[in-house]
């Protein structure tokens, strides 16, 4: 995507290995947020009333973040999610996490911006937002949208 991946002394990449046990009461406990497998229990947050909602695995899907939800002007947005664990099946998985270098600013496509479908986010240093806003919150979204802050007020 325009370069934003291509510099390997910038940008943040890593693989995480999680393991999530059986478990014999799961609605108490809360697994591995932001990742799927085909064990399902994935729980994405609704907009509408903030009841989270189980969806089903999709192979070969993603889950889209912050960034790219900037980058397509709203056209993909980034959910609040997170994995409960399972009472019979353990978890292994391997998510992995893609961000560009931490110089990058990190705005709306030129090619998704025009006078019908005007900027919706400012930009913002990816470093400084990765940096702070995710690390301090535990990469969690933080009870309201972390990206907001850049988002040009009166625009939905």
């Amino acid at each position: 995507m325009h370069g934003f991946f291509s510099d390997p002394q910038t940008t943040t990449t890593f693989i995480r290995l999680d393991h999530c046990p059986p478990w014999p009461n799961p609605e108490l406990a809360l697994g591995v947020g932001r990742h799927q497998d085909d064990v399902g229990r994935l729980d994405v947050k609704r907009r509408t009333d903030g009841q989270w909602v189980r969806v089903r695995p999709v192979e070969d899907s993603s889950l889209v973040g912050d960034i790219i939800q900037v980058w397509s002007n709203d056209r993909y947005e980034s959910a609040e999610h997170r994995v409960s664990v399972n009472a019979e099946k353990e978890r292994f998985s391997m998510p992995c996490f893609f961000n560009p270098g931490s110089g990058t600013i990190v705005e709306p496509l030129e090619e998704l911006v025009s006078a019908e479908n005007p900027a919706r986010y400012h930009g913002y240093n990816s470093g400084r937002f990765f940096g702070t806003s995710r690390k301090n919150s535990n990469f969690r979204k933080l009870g309201v949208e972390n990206i907001p802050r850049s988002r040009i007020s009166g625009r939905n």
